[in-house]
C-alpha cells in the first residue's frame, strides 16, 4: 500500500524548487505531510509515555553548551559526530541560515537530525527521538524539516515511516561544512546521501542507524571517539574508482576493470575487507573510531544487518566475512549482535 500525498502540501511542493528525491520511486514518497495525519493515527505518541532512554543522559549534561559537544569524547549523543563539521545551527531556539537565495530556520536537534538522514540516507524516524526531549519536539522538527524541503518521508511497512535527504537537504549540508570540515582529510570526511533504494530494500537499510547506535553506546563506554560511518556504498565506490583507475582518460578502453585477481586481493587486504568465493565482501556499515584522543591510529567495526530474507548462499556470505552480524530488530526496537560463527543459528 502506498502512502497518500497530502494535498495541502501539493501546492507547497509546487512552490518550491524540484529537490530532486522522487527520481527513483515517485508514489512512494511523501513530502511535507503531517505525521499525526497519517492512517489511524499510527503514529500519535501519548504525551504521558515516559521515554526510559531520557533518565541515561541526565540532566546535569543537558544544560550543556550545545557547542561543546563537538570536542567531547562520543559527545552527549551519538549522532552529534555527524554534525561536527557542519557551520549549522547547534542551541535550543532555531535561527536563520541564508543558503544562496534561499532562507531556511533551524535549531540544533533539526542539524543533528538532518545529518544523521545524510550520513545513513534513510532512517527510521523513531531512531531520530531525542531521548532528553519530548518526543513531540521530534515530529515537528521533522515536519519542520520537511515544510522546507530539506527531508522527504517514506513508508517502510505500511505502520512505520522512515526519512531521506531530499536532493536540496544533501546540497544544503555539503554548502555548509565548516572551514575544518573542508580542510579535513577527505579520507575522514563523513559523507552525506540523498534519498533511498528501492521499496523492498528500505526496511533492511532503515534497520543500519540503529544498529549504529547500540554499537556506538558500547564504544562509548569504553570511552572511543567515534570518526566516522561509511555505509557499503562508500567502500563500493572507492573500490570502483581503485578497479577503474588506468581506464581513465583512455578513449579506447571498453570499460571493463583492468586489475589481476592479486591486486584486488592486496586492495581487499590494504581496506581490511575479507576477499574469498573471487570477490570482494562489504559490510553494511563500517563504524570508524580511535580508542584514546591522543590515538593516531583508526579502528573500525564492521556490522552487516541481517534479516529473514538471509538464506542460503547469501547467509552463509555474511557468517563467513567475519562481520558483526546484527540480527533484524522487531517493531519494539529490540536486536541482538551475535558472534558470526554461530551464525548457523538462522540459516
Amino acid at each position: 500500500m502506498f502512502d497518500l500525498l497530502d494535498p495541502r502540501d501539493d501546492k507547497r511542493d509546487r512552490d518550491r524548487d524540484d529537490d530532486g528525491i522522487r527520481d527513483r520511486e515517485d508514489h512512494w514518497l511523501e513530502l511535507g505531510r503531517d505525521l499525526e495525519e497519517t492512517r489511524d493515527g499510527e503514529n500519535s505518541v501519548d504525551r504521558n509515555d515516559r521515554n526510559p532512554d531520557r533518565d541515561r543522559y541526565g540532566l546535569e549534561q543537558r544544560e550543556r553548551d550545545p557547542r561543546d559537544r563537538d570536542d567531547d569524547r562520543g559527545g552527549l549523543d551519538p549522532r552529534d559526530v555527524f554534525m561536527r563539521d557542519l557551520d549549522l545551527p547547534r542551541g535550543d531556539e532555531r535561527e536563520i541560515v541564508r543558503d544562496r537565495d534561499h532562507e531556511y530556520s533551524l535549531r540544533g536537534s533539526e542539524t543533528r537530525a538532518l545529518s544523521t538522514v545524510g550520513a545513513f540516507r534513510i532512517v527510521d524516524e523513531r531512531d531520530l527521538r531525542d531521548p532528553r526531549d519530548d518526543e513531540r519536539r521530534t515530529e515537528r522538527d521533522l515536519r519542520h524539516l520537511r515544510d522546507q524541503g530539506l527531508l522527504g518521508r517514506v513508508s517502510l511497512d505500511g505502520r512505520d515511516h522512515a526519512v531521506a535527504l531530499t536532493e536540496r537537504g544533501r546540497d544544503f549540508l555539503e554548502r555548509h561544512r565548516s572551514d575544518r570540515g573542508r580542510d579535513r582529510d577527505s579520507d575522514r570526511r563523513q559523507a552525506f546521501h540523498r534519498g533511498t533504494d528501492k521499496p523492498r530494500e528500505r526496511s533492511h537499510d532503515a534497520q543500519i542507524c540503529r544498529a549504529y547506535l547500540r554499537e556506538a553506546e558500547r564504544l562509548r563506554e569504553r570511552d572511543a571517539r567515534i570518526v566516522r560511518v561509511e555505509l557499503d556504498r562508500d567502500l563500493k565506490a572507492e573500490y570502483q574508482r581503485f578497479l577503474q583507475e588506468r581506464n581513465r582518460g583512455d578513449r579506447d578502453s571498453d570499460g571493463r576493470p583492468d586489475r589481476a585477481q592479486e591486486e584486488i586481493e592486496r586492495w581487499a587486504h590494504d581496506h581490511d575487507l575479507p576477499y574469498f568465493d573471487g570477490q570482494v565482501h562489504f559490510p553494511d556499515v563500517r563504524i570508524e573510531y580511535r580508542e584514546r584522543d591522543d590515538d593516531e591510529d583508526v579502528h573500525h567495526l564492521d556490522l552487516e544487518i541481517t534479516t529473514e530474507h538471509y538464506r542460503g548462499g547469501h547467509g552463509a556470505a555474511a557468517s563467513k566475512s567475519g562481520f558483526t552480524i546484527v540480527r533484524s530488530s522487531d517493531r519494539s526496537g529490540g536486536g541482538s549482535t551475535f558472534d558470526p560463527r554461530v551464525a548457523e543459528e538462522f540459516l
